[in-house]
């Protein structure tokens, strides 16, 4: 189901990279999508940790 919130993000990656990638998301049982919002959270969740709260709207 589509949903307005949600933005398209096109990503550039080469072919080895990315068969090595699905296999690590085979392995998390993630699609490769919800791997990437899994990691992206992470990494967003680090920053704010060592930072704090990210407010400012990009």
């Amino acid at each position: 189901m589509k949903n307005s919130n949600y933005k398209h993000l096109s990503l550039r990656i080469d072919e080895e990279l990315l068969k090595k990638f699905h296999y690590v998301c085979e392995y998390d049982g993630r699609s490769a999508n919800g791997q990437l919002l899994y990691l992206v959270r992470k990494c967003v969740a680090e920053y704010e940790k060592e930072f704090g709260t990210i407010t400012k709207e990009a």
